[in-house]
């Protein structure tokens, strides 16, 4: 695989989490799951058959 469509390729992947993660924090909120003025939120990366463990941990601002 060339070095370009191994870019393409982890890009394709992050939009895609991208996408689906803002869409499913919009409706945990908008479904008033969660009460506060800030959602804690934390993704975990992780690949099968590596040792590849990556946590981000962040805040978001709530309406």
């Amino acid at each position: 695989m060339s070095e370009d469509a191994f870019n393409m390729s982890i890009r394709k992947f992050l939009k895609e989490v991208g996408v689906t993660s803002q869409r499913k924090i919009e409706e945990t909120v908008r479904d008033g799951q969660i009460g506060g003025k800030k959602l804690k939120v934390r993704i975990t990366l992780t690949a099968e058959g590596t040792g590849l463990n990556h946590v981000v941990d962040g805040e978001i601002e709530l309406p």
